[in-house]
């Protein structure tokens, strides 16, 4: 497969028929007779001559036969597809297996980037993909008008809203430019791109799977609610009772590309019902919802699960939260789905739907129906909150730390700051002191009508760079090895309350990872923020299909899945006048971290490998994820905890 970058040739505008040009039109795709639907192939000679005149790339597609696909044939062209619709998902796991083998057909997203010999294609974005799940639709007229009237020298910048779906009269639009943020949307579903639920074991068993679930959406859900604490706003309330109207309305304003019709929105007070789409294949009750809650909090409470056969699957301290992340999802690695159901799926289900439960009105799922919107609906923290507080039960169920597993001895931070850059560069700002900012920033734009071209910006959440600088002490007398942990939590809640240990505990925000090597003596280290072990940078978060189809150097082939935290919002909001987090850090012994693999953090998409784990590998941290309640006996800033090698500094988040 010396020219598998080909392949990506089928992934530009994939609504549209696979003759029609690619690359500006510069490159057609010749397939066999045999490859054109019926409605085309008495035509198929002239189509391909019509569409390839002006070519200046022709690929050539073998007939190597047809596979057998009609099982995904009950999905309508035009329809809506949601990895929520356990129908859904199930034919994507089909088609990922028959993609993922060795016939050279058309691979799917997944399959591409599971397959040996097209594991390092770079997959477009899905913002190049399908721009109008993430931007206002209202600006793609301007674009097309711009494309078709002025000369691409000439164009102007078209500037996407940032503030489109409500006003300022409704409180939860504060949170809009997180919600609807570009960056954390595109995160969200290359994140279940790389760990899809359903397929075969080479593509969903990977290592923790079950807990990278848990930790990648419990850090959303902390984010959400430190942001809500800088806007004012009381944390999100889990969705613990479904017999209640949810109060939060949500009115997108964007459309679903498959085929132009708008996402439905949802009223203020919406109830929740039962949901019987037989055409979709989505039918259930919210009494099975809550049949399926409480099997979980059961198994929770007893420290284990009950396997298919009736057997018994203890939830031990090494596998008990990838067990029960598994279930909640759930994937195809549950023990017991039939038993546990299908939780964390149908919630969204009972959302998306709640506008027409038995599809009298003939309308589509909302915007929690899609990865890619999911985190626009204010309803997805509900009920990820509430999904959360299972996987917070489990962890309150766990013994409290051994100090051997706490300790690092010989080691001890002396000192932690963070040093801000100002915008000329230089270290003048105040230590401790940080700085974010609306900033606007341009993209290199879509094609439209596959041969115009439009510049776009966006206006989002942007901070000034900083490093942190910690002075650790070595007094063991040898060089020692560690991994250094730095997390945020806020000191106050939305009313300027300080929060407790035990409400910190649960906001605390990951920050960065890495290793450290402590010489004898003292040892001074600097980190800056832009090597964050949880985000990946601004260029790939918005890179473009151009971009993407470019020759890639070694070091950057890999970089093929751009999951990662966007790093734009690497830090929350803040307020104008400043507000307080704890910083806090920890070196960790690495003989207790090591999976006894090396791995360049720099190299192979391993630089945010804190929310997506390493390619093909195992995670590189033996530690389970988060600050667990179980080391709330050694309460950092407590004094009494002097052998732990942690330290906090209080600093101030300005905007």
């Amino acid at each position: 497969m010396s020219g598998n970058r080909k392949l990506l040739a089928l992934l530009q505008r994939p609504l549209e028929p696979t003759f029609y040009p690619k690359d500006n039109g510069t490159t057609v795709i010749d397939l066999p007779d045999s490859y054109f639907t019926e409605r085309y192939r008495p035509i198929g000679e002239s189509l391909q001559n019509r569409f390839g005149n002006d070519a200046e790339n022709r690929i050539a597609v073998r007939n190597v036969g047809t596979p057998n696909i009609t099982f995904a044939e009950a999905i309508d062209r035009r329809g809506g597809f949601s990895l929520f619709n356990e129908k859904h998902r199930k034919i994507a796991g089909d088609l990922i297996a028959l993609f993922s083998g060795p016939s050279p057909t058309t691979r799917y997203a997944v399959a591409i980037q599971h397959r040996p010999d097209t594991k390092d294609l770079n997959v477009p974005s899905f913002l190049e993909l399908f721009p109008d799940s993430f931007v206002d639709p209202a600006v793609f007229p301007r674009l097309r008008e711009e494309g078709a009237v002025v000369q691409q020298a000439n164009r102007m910048t078209i500037d996407i809203p940032s503030n489109f779906t409500a006003s300022d009269r409704e409180d939860e639009q504060r949170l809009a430019f997180f919600r609807e943020d570009v960056g954390v949307n595109l995160h969200h579903w290359h994140w279940h791109l790389v760990y899809p639920g359903e397929g075969p074991d080479q593509v969903v068993r990977k290592d923790r799977r079950g807990e990278l679930f848990y930790y990648m959406h419990q850090q959303l859900i902390a984010r959400y609610n430190v942001e809500r604490f800088c806007a004012k706003l009381a944390r999100v309330q889990p969705l613990n009772n479904l017999r209640q109207p949810l109060p939060e309305a949500y009115f997108p304003k964007i459309i679903r590309s498959a085929n132009n019709r708008a996402f439905p929105a949802r009223p203020q007070n919406q109830e929740l019902r039962d949901l019987n789409r037989v055409a979709d294949d989505v039918i259930f009750t919210v009494s099975d919802l809550e049949r399926w809650g409480s099997r979980i909090a059961e198994a929770i409470d007893a420290g284990m699960v009950v396997g298919p056969n009736g057997q018994r699957v203890p939830l031990t301290e090494a596998n008990g939260i990838d067990i029960l992340g598994n279930i909640l999802e759930p994937s195809k690695l549950s023990v017991n789905q039939q038993f546990y159901g299908n939780y964390h799926g149908n919630l969204p289900n009972l959302i998306a739907y709640s506008h027409d439960p038995d599809n009298r009105f003939l309308e589509g799922y909302g915007v929690v129906g899609e990865f890619q919107t999911a985190m626009r609906d204010p309803a997805f923290y509900r009920l990820h909150c509430e999904v959360d507080n299972l996987f917070h039960r489990y962890k309150a169920t766990l013994p409290v730390y051994p100090p051997a597993q706490l300790n690092f001895n010989g080691i001890q931070i002396q000192s932690l700051a963070v040093h801000a850059e100002s915008t000329k560069g230089t270290s003048e700002c105040p230590a401790n002191l940080l700085a974010t900012y609306a900033g606007r920033f341009g993209h290199p734009g879509w094609t439209l009508d596959r041969k115009e071209t439009c510049l776009l910006s966006f206006t989002h959440l942007q901070h000034a760079p900083f490093a942190y600088r910690l002075t650790v002490n070595n007094s063991t007398g040898t060089p020692r090895r560690g991994t250094c942990r730095i997390f945020i939590g806020p000191k106050v809640d939305e009313r300027n309350t300080p929060l407790t240990y035990k409400e910190q505990r649960i906001l605390m925000v990951e920050l960065d990872k890495f290793g450290v090597t402590l010489n004898p003596g003292s040892n001074n280290i600097v980190r800056r923020s832009e090597q964050s072990s949880v985000t990946i940078p601004y260029e790939r978060t918005f890179r473009s299909a151009a971009v993407s189809s470019q020759p890639a150097s070694p070091a950057e082939v890999y970089r093929f899945c751009n999951c990662g935290w966007p790093h734009h919002l690497l830090l929350p909001k803040g307020t104008p006048e400043g507000l307080k987090f704890d910083l806090f850090a920890m070196i960790s012994d690495y003989a207790g971290d090591t999976v006894n693999q090396e791995f360049d953090e720099n190299a192979n998409c391993s630089d945010s490998h804190s929310f997506c784990g390493l390619r093909d590998r195992l995670y590189p941290d033996r530690r389970r994820h988060g600050l667990s309640v179980r080391s709330e006996r050694c309460r950092p800033r407590c004094g009494r905890c002097r052998t732990l090698p942690e330290r906090t500094a209080t600093w101030r988040l300005r905007t």
